[in-house]
């Protein structure tokens, strides 16, 4: 019988550690295939050069308060200029992502009320790209439907100055201005 009481009063504390654990809070995955990411920069004589970012992932976490975070981890490596292997080749070089040596770039939000997702409005948060950590703000436009994320996509944009991040090459023939444009669909989180 002591020893039944030792080993039960030897559990006490676990039990009562796990009773007091949180549950764990929601994290919805960015869905690969049904989002898209994308980059444009303009040249100083008006050509508009749009790329795409093929292979990224991310997630948007619950926090406790109930606000939400977003994280965003983008291959810079795979990125592409579709219509021209030559600009493609050029862009994930050393003069602009430098892909060998930071081959991801990664945009981690400040915490914003999940009501953002609906009214749209500003998304701040730090990117880190070439190894360079800025902060940014980029604009959320207002949801189309009831479930943004689900029913219709997320609507991202911003722009970046180049320079901030050390790709200061080409100074004359491409706008300092790189444009982000981002339409993100949430996975559908699986029924128990």
């Amino acid at each position: 019988m002591r020893i039944a009481l030792a080993c039960w009063l030897a559990l006490l504390p676990g039990l009562a550690a796990a009773a007091a654990e949180p549950a764990p809070l929601p994290v919805e995955r960015i869905d690969e295939t049904r989002s898209t990411l994308g980059f444009e920069v303009r040249t100083r004589l008006g050509q508009r050069l749009e790329g795409r970012f093929p292979r990224f992932e991310g997630s948007v976490d619950t926090l406790p308060d109930g606000r939400h975070r977003v994280r965003l981890r983008i291959a810079t490596a795979a990125a592409e200029i579709p219509r021209g292997p030559r600009y493609t080749d050029w862009m994930r070089s050393d003069r602009f992502f430098d892909t060998v040596r930071h081959p991801w770039m990664e945009f981690v939000s400040d915490p914003y009320p999940a009501t953002l997702l609906r009214t749209g409005g500003e998304l701040r948060g730090t990117l880190t790209l070439r190894g360079i950590h800025k902060e940014e703000t980029l604009d959320m436009q207002p949801a189309t439907c009831a479930r943004p994320g689900h029913d219709c996509d997320v609507v991202v944009e911003g722009d970046i100055r180049r320079s901030r991040y050390g790709m200061d090459d080409w100074q004359l023939a491409l706008s300092e201005r790189v444009r982000f444009v981002m339409q993100v669909r949430l996975a559908e989180r699986a029924t128990p």
